[in-house]
């Protein structure tokens, strides 16, 4: 299989050969020119869609009116779109108006400067019309033309401004992060899907905790997480979270996640004390700050955040329980064999126990709970046989029970003994019902 790179060069080659200009443009020409490796490869062509069909053997008329092709090659899937000028956004989305141009216009459509290059890989020559070197030299997001228009016509670029920014470690023109704050409700207008697509770009590692707060800079954060927005100010007790307020501690968490992150790590931590501010309570004799109950009302709350979000349940249920169980590794030293090995055999275990680092990482700093578990992980490894119970359901009907309050009861004693290394077989198990049932 050819790489990417070099099936995007031959595709020019062909449209070039054909009589057609030919282009590489947008990301992959930014993350080009960057020293980085484009995920996407991205062609803008003179070629209109039936000349793009009979020039390629394998074609997708994903957007043809609109004239957006994908063509298939090697088995990878590459855009090749019309020069286009577009007018009359009237939804903050869609164009009313689409007209085939050239590549100036089809340049000046675009949202951002740095996103608006266009290089012709056969030549070796960059093509900028909209001063988007000269950005990406300043390490700058700016937009194409007056920021209002280019917002009004999609309002999900007011979260791309954020999103780019923290990607690339750039800063906002000042013109440009001034239109975002005016128009930061306009978010509101855009699917919950697509919020959710960007935002889930946003909170990834390198650059999560530096976009949370552009979101806060930008005036996004209110918008699209009103509940993460409501943690500044909301003080903690200094003994445990010398950092400050919930949302220091979240963005020193962020900054904390591994390169390798689970993908639903940054969203466990991001909600993990989404609950504080609505639970917050003083002591008036110690002055103390609790927040009595959070992680439950937080697994209530991130349930319904995540919903509006439109997040897959299995994801919603994953980082919910992340949620919920926060605080029970505060109890770790104290608790018995059994109960910790529940705890270990919890099938969001590894995503508890990233989320627990994180939390001491971002706050006071102590890992010891955090080694003392990756100890008992590394046991329990070693004990395979304590993993599966010794007995289900259908083994004590065989013994003569009825399913029934009094089965949960015993089946659940079966397994603390069997955690706790007091029945090690099947026939030791089946022994103590025996003894069990005689009462």
């Amino acid at each position: 299989m050819n790489a990417p790179r070099a099936i995007a060069t031959d595709l020019v080659r062909q449209l070039q050969a054909a009589g057609y200009e030919a282009f590489w443009v947008g990301g992959c020409v930014r993350d080009f020119l960057l020293g980085r490796t484009p995920g996407d490869y991205y062609i803008a062509t003179s070629a209109a869609p039936p000349q793009i069909e009979e020039l390629f053997e394998r074609t997708i008329p994903v957007g043809r009116k609109f004239g957006v092709m994908i063509v298939v090659r090697d088995g990878q899937e590459f855009q090749i779109a019309t020069f286009r000028a577009e007018a009359d956004y009237a939804d903050g989305r869609h164009p009313g108006k689409v007209s085939f141009g050239d590549a100036e216009a089809d340049a000046h459509r675009r949202d951002f400067t740095i996103n608006g290059l266009f290089y012709d890989p056969l030549a070796d020559r960059l093509h900028d019309w909209v001063g988007g070197e000269a950005d990406l030299k300043r390490k700058l997001i700016r937009t194409i033309g007056k920021p209002a228009e280019r917002f009004a016509e999609d309002h999900l670029r007011l979260l791309r401004t954020a999103r780019f920014a923290a990607q690339l470690g750039f800063e906002i023109e000042a013109g440009t992060l001034a239109a975002v704050r005016e128009l930061a409700p306009k978010i509101q207008l855009i699917s919950a899907e697509r919020v959710r697509d960007e935002l889930w770009k946003l909170f990834r590692p390198p650059h999560a905790a530096r976009g949370l707060q552009l979101l806060q800079d930008c005036g996004l954060l209110a918008e699209v997480l009103p509940e993460i927005a409501a943690t500044r100010g909301c003080a903690q007790t200094p003994d445990f979270h010398p950092e400050g307020d919930v949302f220091n501690h979240l963005l020193a968490m962020l900054s904390q996640l591994p390169p390798d992150a689970h993908e639903l790590l940054p969203w466990a931590a991001l909600l993990h004390d989404v609950a504080k501010p609505v639970t917050a309570a003083r002591n008036p004799e110690t002055g103390r700050v609790h927040f009595y109950n959070h992680e439950r009302i937080g697994e209530d709350m991130s349930v319904q955040i995540l919903e509006r979000l439109r997040v897959p349940r299995r994801q919603i249920e994953d980082i919910a329980k992340a949620v919920r169980y926060h605080m029970q590794f505060k109890d770790v030293p104290l608790m018995r064999k059994a109960t910790l090995r529940r705890m270990l055999l919890r099938p969001t275990f590894p995503l508890e126990l990233e989320l627990h680092r994180l939390d001491c990482l971002g706050s006071h700093g102590q890992l010891d709970i955090y080694e003392q578990l990756l100890a008992e992980a590394r046991t329990l490894d070693e004990k395979p046989s304590l993993k599966p119970p010794l007995l289900t359901g259908d083994d004590l009907v065989e013994l003569g029970m009825k399913p029934g309050p009094e089965m949960g009861a015993i089946l659940q004693e079966l397994r603390d003994k069997q955690l706790q290394e007091e029945i090690a077989t099947p026939d030791d198990a089946r022994a103590w019902v025996k003894t069990k049932l005689r009462y």
